[in-house]
């Protein structure tokens, strides 16, 4: 019997277009899904370096806190631009706003001593918050000029992001949906409920972006047409929820980047306490939404299957009419990569955002994505017997 139609969950048509995806493959959507983690983000960009070098062009990017800012660069610049658009954006932002660079910034120190790395790396955190970075944030006065707002009830002022974003985004293609869609996820402040602006509902500005990445006490809150929003990352640091519950759902192709480990050791000291408090309240728990999620299309298909058996005569009850809106048959895989920590990093590395961290970084991105696109079986379509597959390179 052919399975019930189902308009919620196309199957056919509008299939993403790659040379390096099978033959025959029935993949409608490849999302990108960038977590937040401030300078641990320099990591996406490379992940999205090997995807672009694999013809692996997202038709979807959705991004939190620093994700959503690379999100912004790569939906607002043409595939042949964007690694390029990427490095411009993160060498700009990875500048001391006034004073020289560190004499060290363009040297390779990977072979360096981790005791000495660690002690740059201190050094370059340090700088970060007494002088804020470049086209990205800088030390707020102690005595805000005007009334007391949430938009400057912070220890710094993001103001010089906006220009940032402007420069490097051009944000009449990021609202061009059928391009890319984009989505990114805050926090409204007076209701506490999480929201993605997303360029199918709405015109993204750069303040869209801002206010995902408005993570306080630090950085202020943004006002977006009367409403204030904080860093998406107080609810939910990933917006992998978001692209597999969005309906219609279709057959998808998803690669999370992921900055925080949920895995570690127990700590041992006071600042390997604050460093493994951040890795756990900031890794999303992107294991246990995928697992719940494979349960929920494992129960769609199940249903599909049922509704098989239901005699045509009985197709226009209500109440087979409603498990047709419920049962669906998609395809969906997650590809998992997770930043892994340096030896010689410490509680600050969300702030640290010294050029050869950044450039370190980065480099790990392309490495991982490359290890996992040597496994061509992770890109082939799940079967419908188990239509949710994950892979993770590191597990």
């Amino acid at each position: 019997m052919t399975p019930p139609h189902n308009p919620a969950c196309p199957q056919a048509g509008g299939l993403y277009q790659s040379r390096s995806l099978p033959p025959g493959h029935r993949y409608q959507v490849l999302a990108l899904v960038l977590q937040g983690g401030g300078a641990l983000g320099s990591y996406q960009p490379g992940v999205y370096q090997g995807l672009a070098e694999a013809d692996l062009h997202p038709n979807w990017v959705a991004g939190i806190s620093i994700g959503a800012l690379n999100a912004a660069i790569i939906a607002g610049n043409p595939p042949e631009r964007r690694v390029e658009q990427l490095r411009a954006f993160w060498d700009t932002i990875c500048r001391p706003p006034f004073l020289p660079p560190s004499p060290f910034s363009q040297l390779d120190t990977h072979h360096w001593p981790a005791s000495l790395n660690g002690l740059m790396a201190s050094w370059e955190a340090w700088r970060a918050l007494t002088e804020g970075q470049n086209g990205f944030f800088l030390p707020r006065s102690p005595w805000p000029a005007g009334a007391p707002s949430p938009a400057n009830c912070s220890f710094y002022d993001t103001a010089p992001l906006k220009s940032t974003l402007e420069r490097f985004a051009d944000f009449d293609r990021i609202n061009d949906s059928d391009q890319m869609r984009v989505s990114v996820g805050a926090v409204n402040l007076r209701s506490g409920n999480f929201v993605y602006f997303d360029n199918t509902r709405q015109r993204l500005r750069p303040e869209h972006f801002m206010a995902s990445g408005a993570l306080p006490p630090g950085f202020p809150a943004v006002e977006i047409d009367g409403e204030y929003y904080w860093d998406g990352g107080l609810v939910s640091n990933t917006p992998l929820k978001q692209i597999l519950s969005t309906e219609p759902r279709k057959n998808s192709l998803v690669f999370q980047v992921d900055l925080w480990s949920a895995k570690g050791k127990p700590p041992t000291d006071m600042k390997a306490i604050a460093m493994r408090q951040k890795d756990i309240q900031y890794s999303s728990r992107t294991r246990q939404i995928t697992d719940s999620m494979k349960r929920e299309q494992n129960y769609r298909g199940l249903l599909r299957q049922l509704m098989e058996l239901v005699p045509e005569a009985q197709r226009e009850h209500p109440a087979y009419r409603h498990a047709r809106e419920l049962a669906c048959g998609r395809l969906l895989k997650v590809i998992h990569l997770i930043y892994q920590d340096k030896e010689y990093e410490d509680h600050h590395k969300d702030y640290q955002f010294g050029a050869q961290t950044m450039r370190a970084h980065w480099t790990s991105g392309y490495q991982d994505i490359c290890r996992t696109l040597s496994h061509p079986d992770w890109l082939e379509m799940p079967s419908p017997d188990r239509p949710f597959v994950t892979h993770d390179v590191h597990r």
